[in-house]
């Protein structure tokens, strides 16, 4: 039988933050808005990491006026592959992997073909606001393609996969994972039918998924394992994201990483409202995590120091500390 109080206590016992707590007591409080252009404008994240001397994918170029777009097949043409996205999206949306051509039409990374009259087109669509936070007209970016590391091949569905960190006062507090799958059309998007992988933050080792609101073990394309994979450079990577919290100015984020198979890691995008699916990837909630930081904030014992917030993240948020392991389906 349903029983609410029953579900609102489980839910407290295991620390799940909701949408309303996450926004009263951390964007709202540890984010000030002043800052927030340094994550919701790409081109301008991009140049802070590059200034920071963090690995950001290459920048082809940048468009910004209608009369520009025609430039760009010029521009682009010694290059069989780009991704051309707008500078202010959110969610993945209008973002155009290109990793081919026959002719002068472009290939998509579903593998359809798309002419050069519709690449404008899309590219309009962009600069018009179309799939931009507020609607409000925005400039293009058209970047590398990230070539995904070979670690992904057997539980990937033709996207880039991506790892998302929590940074909580420059600490890593939890990660996932983010695979695509045939249902989300290659996107590393949870709500477009990824699935959310949790990760061990003491070893970058991965455990069970959720896709949808299914707890599981295999990619539902490749029927492969998703457990036991060790992402490597893990050690790098949540040095990498608690040096965000200084580049951002902002105390609650969500840093995304993909991984190159030649370049290595390399930061997608800061978020300054990341989702909360996280934490039913890793079968728990954040508030105890984040209740840990709060306490060495409330005794003046918070760390400058990157490197050292990444090695306190490791011996305090393990899965075999906590007791968070992630639990059976």
């Amino acid at each position: 039988m349903f029983n609410p109080f029953r579900i609102a206590r489980r839910l407290r016992e295991v620390g799940l933050v909701g949408i309303g707590q996450r926004n009263a007591d951390y964007v709202l409080r540890y984010n000030p808005r002043k800052f927030y252009p340094r994550v919701d404008d790409k081109l301008l994240t991009k140049r802070l990491a590059i200034a920071a001397g963090l690995p950001v994918p290459e920048l082809y170029a940048v468009v910004r006026e209608e009369h520009e777009i025609a430039d760009l097949h010029e521009q682009l043409k010694g290059r069989e592959q780009f991704v051309a996205k707008p500078a202010h999206g959110s969610g993945g949306d209008g973002i155009l992997v290109v990793n081919g051509r026959r002719g002068d039409r472009y290939r998509r990374s579903n593998g359809l073909l798309m002419s050069s009259n519709e690449f404008e087109h899309h590219v309009s669509n962009m600069l018009s606001g179309l799939y931009s936070l507020g609607g409000h007209p925005d400039h293009v970016l058209i970047e590398y393609c990230v070539q995904f590391d070979p670690i992904f091949d057997r539980i990937s569905y033709k996207g880039v996969p991506d790892i998302r960190i929590i940074v909580f006062q420059g600490y890593p507090v939890m990660a996932m994972v983010r695979l695509p799958t045939r249902m989300s059309d290659g996107k590393a998007n949870l709500h477009q039918g990824a699935i959310g992988v949790g990760i061990d933050i003491a070893t970058g080792t991965t455990a069970k998924g959720v896709w949808g609101s299914e707890r599981i073990r295999e990619h539902p394309d490749t029927e492969n394992t998703i457990e036991g994979l060790a992402i490597p450079g893990w050690e790098s990577l949540l040095e990498m994201a608690a040096r965000c919290y200084e580049l951002s100015g902002l105390g609650y984020i969500g840093v995304d990483f993909v991984l190159d198979r030649n370049l290595g890691p390399m930061i997608l995008e800061l978020n300054a409202r990341p989702g909360l699916a996280i934490q039913i990837a890793n079968a728990t909630g954040l508030q105890g995590r984040l209740a840990r930081v709060q306490a060495m904030e409330e005794a003046a014992t918070l760390s400058r120091d990157p490197i050292a917030r990444a090695r306190f993240a490791q011996q305090e948020f393990a899965f075999r500390r906590s007791g968070e392991v992630p639990r059976s389906a």
